[in-house]
């Protein structure tokens, strides 16, 4: 039906009596008056042929509807557009698991950044007795059959006197330094930590030396101090390293003060050191 079908709908163009009609529109009829122009009604004729026009295209495609010849089109379209619903439905799941991913890919991402910062600031700030090649005394080469039968028997036969590597302190890692309570590390910093060990490390290699020493070759002041190493060994620290504090004042520069008794603690604490009481001193094991 096209709205050519009805011209005016049965009303005339021009000419009507007002009928008890307002100038401003039809309020009777439910269309506002922002509609209707109050002074041409033609515009008025026209806007109830759209209307008019309107209904009959919707009863029209309704009657296309039920079609026998369409009905397998429509039928198809439906079963067409239920499928794209469920792929739409797969569409927002991968979409949610993806962007499930994008977090946890950023929270890695964090982390290993994070990681890049403590490794470079540990590249930055590597000890320094880490930093030099941690040297012992080597162990004499074996010497094979032919050159053990070739020694003379009188020299074969001199005792040899075994040497020892020298065991050190470890240094305090930056874990451990986190790990420390707060209360026994006070303002003690991490650098002043690691410093101190080195200078007891210096303290302990240098008494090492002058007891693996032969006496003949000792001078009057380095005997004093080997005779001196022997009278503290007690049996709490046979066959271990271990220092008192006067190997601290002789070899290093260190101040024995409190800051040096609370990193002592700490040591302890970390399982760097251990103590073992005598009657007169304090000897400070290395683990």
């Amino acid at each position: 039906m096209a709205s050519s079908g009805l011209p005016s709908a049965g009303l005339p163009s021009a000419g009507l009596p007002s009928a008890g009609l307002p100038s401003s529109g039809l309020p009777s009829s439910g269309l506002p008056s922002s509609d209707l122009p109050s002074s041409d009604l033609a515009s008025l004729c026209s806007l109830i042929n759209t209307k008019i026009s309107t209904v009959a295209r919707t009863l029209q495609l309704r009657r296309i509807a039920e079609e026998p010849v369409l009905k397998s089109v429509f039928s198809k379209i439906g079963k067409d557009l239920i499928i794209l619903h469920g792929l739409l439905i797969k569409l927002e799941m991968e979409v949610y698991h993806q962007e499930k991913l994008r977090d946890m890919l950023k929270d890695l991402q964090k982390s290993a950044e994070k990681d890049l910062l403590e490794a470079q600031h540990l590249c930055e700030n590597i000890p320094q007795p880490l930093k030099r090649t941690q040297t012992g005394t080597a162990m004499p080469a074996v010497k094979n059959k032919e050159q053990r039968k070739a020694v003379n028997p009188k020299q074969a036969k001199k005792p040899t006197k075994e040497t020892r590597v020298t065991k050190k302190v470890g240094l305090i890692t930056a874990e451990e330094f986190r790990g420390i309570p707060e209360y026994m590390r006070g303002r003690i910093t991490y650098e002043q930590i690691n410093t101190t060990v080195d200078e007891i490390n210096k303290a302990v290699e240098r008494k090492c030396k002058i007891l693996q020493q032969p006496l003949k070759s000792m001078n009057a002041a380095t005997r004093n101090l080997y005779h001196r190493f022997k009278e503290e060994e007690t049996k709490g620290t046979k066959g271990v390293f271990f220092i008192v504090e006067a190997d601290i004042k002789e070899f290093t520069e260190l101040k024995m003060d409190k800051r040096f008794h609370i990193i002592l603690s700490i040591l302890r604490h970390c399982r760097r050191l251990r103590e073992v009481h005598s009657s007169k001193l304090v000897h400070y094991i290395i683990y």
